[in-house]
């Protein structure tokens, strides 16, 4: 082999692998699943969304339906309002369901989970979710049971 086809190999196989991880980049961060298909937005209050993240995942009995939006604090309410993006093959979830934030595991990332209710009307775009649990943040649980432990 010659020294130029190396060099080209050594090329390929560098420009390969730059592909592979902007592949797996799009992958880990969820980024391509962002702007493909329909998508119907609802939003809801929460008193506090902990560590709750855009775009983080929206689920309901455990499968991926949406993701967040966006998240701002809403100075009228004193509470955070967060924008949810629905699959629009998943427009039949009644209007009064209920969403909370959860925690993947002990310390994993935050997501909204979705309860269905039971009304026969649907969620339509720009709804709100009028029934929801916010984040339980670590910190303030620890908290209690520290209080509760040195009072006794």
């Amino acid at each position: 082999m010659t020294m130029r086809s190396i060099e080209i190999l050594v090329g390929l196989f560098i420009a390969a692998g730059c592909v592979a991880l902007l592949f797996l980049a799009m992958k880990v961060s969820n980024l391509s699943e962002i702007g493909g298909g329909n998508h119907y937005q609802v939003y809801a209050y929460f008193n506090d969304v902990g560590g709750l993240k855009i775009n983080a995942p929206v689920s309901a009995a455990g499968v991926q339906i949406g993701r967040v939006d966006s998240i701002q604090y809403d100075s009228k309410n004193y509470e955070a309002k967060v924008v949810m993006s629905i699959k629009d093959k998943y427009h039949n979830f009644p209007v009064d369901s209920s969403a909370s934030i959860y925690t993947s595991g002990l310390l994993g990332a935050q997501y909204i989970a979705l309860s269905p209710g039971s009304s026969e009307h649907s969620l339509k775009n720009g709804d709100r979710i009028r029934y929801t649990q916010s984040a339980v943040v670590l910190e303030k649980v620890i908290g209690q049971l520290m209080v509760k432990l040195t009072s006794k």
